[in-house]
């Protein structure tokens, strides 16, 4: 992969909307994450096999700190308490939305009864917004994710008590 093609491709993901993109092909690992629709605020390039090569013009990544453990027992009670819970996790990458419009109300907030297939938010992906069903029935007890902030596919929207 030449340096013209590693460009475009960083264009691309910014233009996407894309949080982070990861690419893995036989000799080279690249990953770009982007901090807004026109704005790359880290790319990684690697050789596999050989020393990481950086490209000129492009940021180096920094680790990422690590954050602090918590206290074991605090995260013991935790899991126990989420174990009775539901967990409505993202289907694909995007922005998070609570209310379908800014001047509507949130489709649900923490207490509500929810059935299954009503609508819990709304995802933007590639400027389309797409609707995150409840699969259950129950009380939304915990909104894990802040309203307009990225989420990732997998990560855990919702906490759902079916009871």
């Amino acid at each position: 992969m030449d340096i013209k093609e590693i460009q475009s491709l960083i264009r691309f993901v910014a233009k996407s909307g894309a949080s982070e993109v990861s690419l893995e092909m036989e000799d080279v690992k690249i990953t770009i994450k982007t901090g807004g629709a026109t704005n790359v605020e880290t790319t990684v390039l690697q050789q596999v096999p050989a020393v990481a090569t950086q490209l000129a013009g492009m940021p180096q990544a920094m680790p990422a700190a690590v954050p602090a453990a918590a206290p074991a027992e605090e995260s013991a009670s935790e899991e126990e308490s989420n174990d009775n819970y539901i967990t409505v996790k993202s289907p694909i990458i995007g922005t998070f939305y609570k209310k379908p419009s800014p001047d509507k109300p949130a489709f649900v907030e923490v207490g509500s009864q929810v059935n299954q297939g009503d609508v819990l938010c709304v995802i933007e992906a590639m400027k389309l917004f797409n609707d995150i069903e409840s699969e259950v029935s129950g009380k939304i007890v915990k909104i894990l994710v802040e309203d307009a902030s990225p989420v990732e596919f997998d990560q855990p929207l919702f906490l759902i008590d079916p009871s």
